[in-house]
């Protein structure tokens, strides 16, 4: 291969990427990184304005952006869900599961709703909504499904017992949705971001000797910045990961292996 085809890696001019919690923090970052890779994006979130906001910035940009407004919490509505992100576009290649909680009460506190109510954002629904996309992405013998995990798949936080049991089991999900669907052409990778300054993180970055002490305990020695998400959510996206499937890719400054 010679290098005039290594643009054509990154490339992802004519897929489509679904992208839940799209209109906020990660899931922002990820479809302006996506669109501007080439790709058609698929917003899908509870916040109408916001939704707005986002695809109106995307086309402002040169993009080409869809969105609705949903519920992702609400299972019975999942397979429907799906059936909407391939109205825009046509069915997704690429599906980005970024909608997540983290509700944060003591665990000694943390109340089987709360428990529910997480473990079915942050882990049921990246499960049926890839398990209702993934058959026509075989169908046409490629896909991306990216999963958001965290540094809480593998480290305890305090006041985050039932987020980071669910990050944990995006990990493994990770990993199941891989084995099944890789021998039909679809990768399966999660992203495990650091502390990065996002409405789901704001109680960390509110208190800043708190922020402070977790870039410390990196190895970069500073927290994370949207921007540093950009490039490995496209390389996931795109032909450039063609090889590489059932991996959680930590992106936390060393934080994960100090």
């Amino acid at each position: 291969m010679s290098s005039t085809d290594l643009p054509a890696l990154f490339s992802l001019a004519g897929r489509t990427a679904a992208i839940t919690g799209g209109n906020s923090g990660i899931g922002h970052c990820i479809a302006l990184a996506l669109s501007e890779a080439g790709a058609n994006v698929v917003l899908m979130a509870r916040d109408r304005a916001r939704l707005e906001t986002v695809a109106r910035d995307i086309e402002t940009r040169g993009g080409a952006a869809a969105w609705f407004d949903c519920d992702l919490s609400d299972r019975s509505r999942l397979a429907d869900i799906a059936v909407r992100a391939a109205k825009g576009f046509g069915p997704p290649d690429i599906l980005v599961n970024a909608a997540g909680i983290n509700l944060r009460p003591p665990l000694e506190r943390l109340t089987e709703r709360e428990w529910d109510a997480t473990m079915t954002l942050n882990l049921d629904a990246p499960f049926v909504l890839s398990q209702a996309l993934a058959p026509a992405m075989a169908a046409r013998g490629w896909g991306r499904i990216i999963n958001i995990a965290s540094l809480q798949s593998v480290r305890a936080f305090g006041n985050s017992g039932a987020y980071g049991v669910s990050k944990a089991g995006v990990a493994q999900l990770t990993r199941v949705l891989a084995e099944g669907w890789s021998r039909h052409g679809i990768n399966v990778n999660a992203i495990a971001p650091g502390f990065f300054p996002t409405p789901l993180t704001k109680p960390v970055f509110d208190d800043p000797e708190r922020a402070r002490a977790m870039a410390a305990r990196t190895m970069i020695g500073r927290n994370g910045e949207l921007d540093d998400l950009r490039g490995t959510a496209v390389f996931l996206a795109s032909r450039a990961s063609d090889y590489i499937t059932g991996q959680v890719l930590f992106v936390d400054g060393g934080f994960s292996a100090g």
